[in-house]
């Protein structure tokens, strides 16, 4: 992070002070406005930071939403034990750099039972999709809610959530929306674990065993470069992810990025054009994480 001032952001929690200030600043700035928006379920971390920060650079005006979303959770998920700190989600949207915090409650983004779906098709049927009927639902629609109210230029999404980054872009080109998404590198803890609201969960033995995933996502370029084709990079990666006994996978899927297809089922993915991502998702105990590595194929 580059951002060194620490500013006192303004908290916004209706749809149209939301609006009236973006208004304003743009009234102000005139053609030099320029918006940036960082959409987040809060509890932030570095790895929220790291948007923040960037979105400062780019932008005139940082706008933070802080908004945990019912419709994305399934019945047997955990809506209600997500982790919530205002306090908390302040200090660090002020000492990244935010301008404006967008904290509406439940009420607010929807007064009536929301009858309009956005559903994206192609990109949304495997890794969580599969295992998370109607999550990406959800994204959609609140994805294109939270953009129609701030109107930015430009969005910040961090590539640890690799799968919805795809959908909103997706989502973004076929909707004409008139705003570039700008995706950002996964941010990690120290010893290489992959930031997430949800580490708080994890009690010392399963976040210890947890660098099993890190661990062996690092060792995919080498694979790809030993000659291995999808499936056989996928069951290195499902073998090296079991070494730990505390590990329940999900999913391992080695795909095409950001289209998440199967590549060439016999070909070396080292021959391939694409970018591949290999993502996987992993229990331990009551915590699911997730994780991928990119890779783009001259760098491989």
């Amino acid at each position: 992070m580059t951002a060194t001032l620490t500013k006192t952001p303004t908290v916004v929690r209706t749809i149209a002070e939301m609006r009236d200030a973006v208004r304003a600043y743009r009234a102000k700035a005139g053609a030099a406005a320029s918006v940036g928006f960082v959409p987040t379920m809060g509890f932030l971390h570095d790895g929220h930071a790291s948007l923040i920060d960037r979105s400062a650079q780019d932008n005139g005006l940082t706008v933070l939403s802080i908004f945990v979303n019912p419709l994305q959770f399934g019945p047997n998920e955990d809506f209600e034990r997500y982790p919530r700190d205002e306090a908390r989600d302040l200090d660090v949207a002020a000492r990244a750099g935010a301008d404006i915090v967008f904290m509406p409650g439940v009420a607010e983004m929807y007064p009536t039972p929301a009858a309009t779906q956005i559903t994206v098709t192609g990109v949304t049927e495997r890794l969580c999709g599969a295992s998370r009927p109607g999550h990406f639902d959800g994204v959609g629609i609140v994805v294109t809610k939270l953009l129609n109210i701030v109107q930015p230029d430009r969005a910040y999404f961090g590539l640890k959530d690799a799968q919805p980054v795809a959908v909103v872009e997706r989502m973004g080109a076929e909707l004409n929306q008139p705003v570039e998404i700008v995706p950002c590198p996964i941010v990690r803890e120290s010893d290489g674990l992959a930031m997430s609201s949800r580490n708080v969960y994890l009690s010392e033995d399963e976040r210890r065993e947890a660098l099993v995933i890190s661990r062996t996502l690092a060792k995919v370029p080498a694979w790809i470069g030993s000659g291995m084709n999808a499936a056989q990079l996928t069951s290195a990666v499902r073998e090296g992810i079991s070494a730990s006994p505390l590990a329940d996978i999900d999913y391992v899927e080695t795909l095409t990025y950001p289209g998440l297809q199967p590549p060439a089922p016999e070909a070396p993915l080292s021959a391939l054009s694409e970018r591949i991502i290999v993502a996987a998702a992993v229990r331990f105990g009551r915590t699911r994480l997730i994780d991928n590595i990119l890779i783009t194929q001259p760098e491989a």
